[in-house]
């Protein structure tokens, strides 16, 4: 298995996680529309790094993987909004959640980094 498709792996199981985890928050408004946002910005993190290994030429490849690492920072601000109260085991979840966005931002940047790519915004 190539390493590329180790990745789409990774992101394919962090989309659903998400979708489970979304499933288990309580149903407040606020959290029925999070939780949207959220399940679309997961899904889209793969579904991009798709695209990106695709890609016709290294400018595409690159602008691909800058929008699968923005669609990682969109998936840990939805994250961080969802209202989920005293729930341990939620709240458990949400962190493994946070952190696997971080490592995959961490990930998209290094690619873009050695794809001789400079990000013109801070990278997290």
């Amino acid at each position: 298995m190539h390493r590329e498709y180790d990745l789409e792996e990774r992101t394919l199981n962090f989309a659903k996680r998400v979708r489970s985890f979304v499933k288990k928050i309580p149903r407040t408004i606020g959290n029925i529309e999070d939780g949207k946002q959220l399940v679309r910005s997961s899904g889209s993190v793969g579904a991009n790094y798709i695209e990106a290994n695709e890609a016709l030429s290294k400018k595409d490849f690159c602008m691909r993987i800058r929008i699968s690492r923005k669609e990682a920072k969109e998936s840990r601000y939805w994250l961080e909004l969802i209202y989920i109260g005293n729930n341990k085991i939620l709240e458990q979840e949400r962190m493994g959640l946070i952190q696997e966005t971080t490592e995959l931002i961490k990930i998209f940047s290094s690619i873009l980094d050695k794809s001789g790519e400079k990000s013109w915004k801070a990278k997290s």
